[in-house]
């Protein structure tokens, strides 16, 4: 009793465990969030979204739910807006991204009431999403907001995010770290993000977070894996190693005029940062990457000797943080703020003011555009004032005076800028329009940007610019004349994009991205992120693999023809032939060797094995019979018959000597017996029969050779060895009459029509002789 009791009660907690969790899943629904109907269209829900989206979002609505709201606007265009979410909605009401979860919940359920029956997966479900920690709600990223926003902003500023999931209780661990970190960072201007692994699978999946809790830094577009213990100084310096080292560099008396006298070069104003703390605060290392395209930054530890020259030169006081901007002048500041407590919002007011030198140099489009934007009303004109002029010691005097001009008539509507003509020549020549009377000299435009496509209304002073008390008169009038006559910028025309004159160069960019590349793979190496790294360690064993693969199937395989023997056991005969030689007037087909000579080796017990026991499949090693009187002539003519077919890989020559290995010879000749007898081999002339010019094609690998015998001139076959007459006009004696002894002819015509018979050899017309296996070569 008590038995089913218990059970009926653990019945109820799970009915009732089921029953919650489908009402959590119910709460959200897309359709009433956008206030739309379940049969509307794409276009309905894209039109709701929009209106929403424009109403609630937090930049616009101050209302304190907005954000909230907003976030539920966009999670419900996501499902409607995705055919295969919306469907999977309507069907279970799975209104988060947990891939079929309502649907295997809903089988789960039915389960339960069949038969009382769950499964370990039951206890994956989901907590109910209203328990989550409502301080990450602010945090939450989307997959294309993290794409959109994220990414570009992380250029600008690093991001902290976190991956978390329900039923984690390692998040649960680390919450009160997290939350603490988290709201520090956030107001030194680091960006806090969270990802919800179970309703943000795709995001997640895309960050490379395989478990949770996950922590990771966002910079540049480039993510950095947190590795080490979860606690609130690893975590501020893991922010710190996400930005890049030479953000600030340490200045005192010693390299600070070398510090700000870099504004000409680096075209910036410069940051001097007056504090009592022995290390760079991170608030100022954060400014310093989020102002890096406009601003150079320097940092003054007060406390150290070596500075007291810089507090006494700009009246710095010790005890109070203080942050100068300098620009074309090092000697007096451009601007000063000082406080007790440095804030982050202080200092982007402050920097924000002051991004630009005075008289800032155009050394890219996108600087060009900032400084001179494109007017969005009568009311916002925004006119620039360019000189153009050149460099060097002979243009200074025109640009100090343009320089002293443009500090004493600062206004919000103009903007006075320089170019130099022969680092933006193409700006330039559609300016001054080649104008011989500005050569060599500069000159001074007035114009406004008309739109974005780099058409723009200007007015170039009649004559050159010198800087002299008549040309400030002139130019001073024209920028009077301009506040009530917009009509002045008479002249209009399209200019090119400016060059990037600071751009770096290919090479260096290619080293910074392959350093990059190389520093994560080592990262991933070295924390087994193997996931991350599975498709170059593919690469990099498939690499190996064929390498190593080919080195050893060469090794294995390599015929002996390269490894070295005894010099005397080589003969290279010089393969010369004549123009009137019989052989080659009649080779069918002509081949063209490889050498220049027949490369024809001893065959040795010393290479006998590499040479035809292990010959690689499909080669074939042609051996000439010789003895040692017969040696040189024998060599020759073989040379001579065979030197076209040297053309061929395939194909190796040897000779044997008879006196050393006749019965390696006979042996082999008698195992050939059985499969396919040798004719006239076994004669009265067995015992004491010459062997010299027979030509053995041996297979070492398929155990088979073929033989050409010398023969009488009828034959064409060239492997009946019968001892007959040769044509009169091969050999010098016995004319007509038939003699069956080798001295009857010459050594030389022992070879005749060989070429022929390697023609057949070729083809494989030729009779093959087998054997069971190669004798020894003692």
């Amino acid at each position: 009793a008590m038995g089913r009791a218990g059970l009926a009660w653990a019945a109820a907690l799970l009915l009732a465990a089921l029953a919650a969790q489908a009402a959590a899943v119910g709460d959200f629904d897309p359709y009433r969030v956008l206030g739309v109907g379940r049969s509307c269209s794409q276009a309905d829900i894209k039109k709701a979204y929009k209106r929403l989206a424009r109403e609630w979002h937090p930049d616009k609505n101050k209302d304190p739910g907005a954000e909230d709201k907003f976030i539920q606007i966009s999670k419900a265009y996501e499902i409607l807006s995705n055919e295969e979410k919306r469907a999977n909605f309507d069907r279970y009401g799975d209104a988060g991204e947990s891939q079929g979860y309502s649907q295997h919940q809903h089988r789960q359920f039915h389960h339960f009431h069949e038969g009382f029956y769950f499964d370990e997966s039951f206890f994956h479900f989901p907590f109910n999403s209203e328990r989550r920690d409502t301080s990450d709600e602010k945090y939450l990223l989307h997959f294309s907001h993290y794409i959109n926003e994220i990414v570009p902003d992380s250029f600008k500023k690093p991001y902290l995010i976190k991956i978390t999931s329900d039923w984690c209780f390692s998040c649960i661990h680390i919450e009160p770290v997290w939350k603490e970190v988290a709201q520090e960072l956030e107001a030194l201007g680091v960006g806090i993000g969270v990802v919800h692994a179970g309703y943000e699978r795709r995001l997640a999946h895309h960050l490379g977070a395989h478990s949770t809790p996950s922590l990771l830094g966002l910079i540049n577009g480039k993510i950095t894996f947190f590795h080490n213990a979860v606690v609130r100084e690893n975590l501020w310096q893991f922010v710190e190693n996400l930005l890049p080292g030479n953000l600030v560099e340490k200045i005192t008396d010693k390299n600070y005029i070398r510090f700000l006298s870099n504004w000409k070069k680096e075209n910036k104003p410069h940051v001097l940062l007056f504090d009592h703390m022995p290390v760079v605060p991170l608030l100022y290392k954060l400014t310093a990457f989020a102002y890096r395209d406009y601003l150079s930054f320097g940092y003054v530890y007060v406390g150290l000797r070596g500075t007291e020259e810089l507090s006494s030169q700009y009246n710095i006081n010790v005890y109070t943080p203080t942050m100068m901007i300098f620009k074309e002048n090092i000697d007096k500041p451009a601007d000063v703020v000082q406080a007790r407590e440095m804030k982050k919002q202080l200092i982007d007011d402050f920097l924000s003011q002051n991004k630009f030198l005075m008289v800032a140099r155009l050394t890219n489009q996108k600087l060009f555009q900032e400084l001179c934007p494109v007017k969005k009303s009568h009311r916002q004109r925004k006119h620039c004032v360019v000189l153009l002029t050149g460099e060097g010691d002979k243009f200074a005097e025109a640009y100090e005076a343009f320089l002293t001009f443009a500090v004493a008539n600062t206004k919000d509507t103009l903007k006075f800028v320089h170019i130099y003509n022969d680092r933006q020549p193409e700006f330039a020549d559609t300016l001054l329009m080649d104008d011989e009377k500005y050569q060599g000299k500069s000159a001074v435009v007035i114009l406004e940007r008309r739109n974005t496509a780099g058409k723009v209304a200007y007015k170039t002073l009649e004559e050159a610019w010198q800087g002299s008390k008549e040309d400030n008169f002139i130019l001073l009038d024209l920028l009077d004349q301009l506040r009530t006559d917009p009509g002045l910028l008479s002249s209009e025309t399209v200019l090119a994009d400016l060059n990037d004159e600071l751009a770096p160069i290919f090479l260096i960019r290619w080293l910074y991205s392959t350093l990059d590349y190389i520093s994560d793979c080592w990262d991933s190496v070295f924390h087994s992120n193997w996931r991350e790294m599975m498709p170059l360690l593919s690469l990099l064993f498939s690499a190996l693999f064929i390498l190593f693969g080919t080195v050893i199937v060469q090794a294995f395989s390599d015929s002996s023809d390269t490894r070295d023997s005894p010099p005397s056991e080589k003969e290279e005969t010089a393969a010369k032939a004549e123009k009137n030689d019989t052989s080659f007037s009649k080779e069918s087909n002509s081949r063209i060797p490889k050498k220049g000579f027949v490369e024809v080796t001893e065959l040795t017990g010393i290479n006998y094995t590499s040479n035809l026991v292990r010959l690689r499949p499909g080669h074939m090693n042609v051996v000439l019979i010789l003895s040692n009187s017969t040696k040189t002539a024998l060599l020759q003519k073989f040379a001579l018959e065979v030197y076209t077919f040297t053309g061929s890989s395939s194909l190796h020559f040897s000779f044997l000597s008879l006196d050393k290995h006749r019965e390696w010879l006979e042996y082999l000749l008698e195992f050939a017996q059985d499969a396919a007898p040798i004719p006239n081999q076994y004669d009265k002339h067995f015992l004491e029969r010459d062997y010299t010019g027979y030509v053995l094609a041996l297979n070492g690998h398929k155990k088979y050779f073929c033989l050409f015998k010398p023969h009488k001139s009828g034959d064409e076959g060239g492997t009946l060895g019968s001892c007959e007459d040769y044509d009169s006009s091969l050999h010098t004696e016995g004319r007509g009459k038939s003699s069956c002894s080798p001295r009857s002819r010459s050594v030389k015509n022992k070879l005749h029509k060989l070429s022929f018979w390697m023609e057949r050899l070729l083809e494989g017309s030729l009779q093959r002789f087998y054997i069971p296996s190669w004798p020894a070569l003692d």
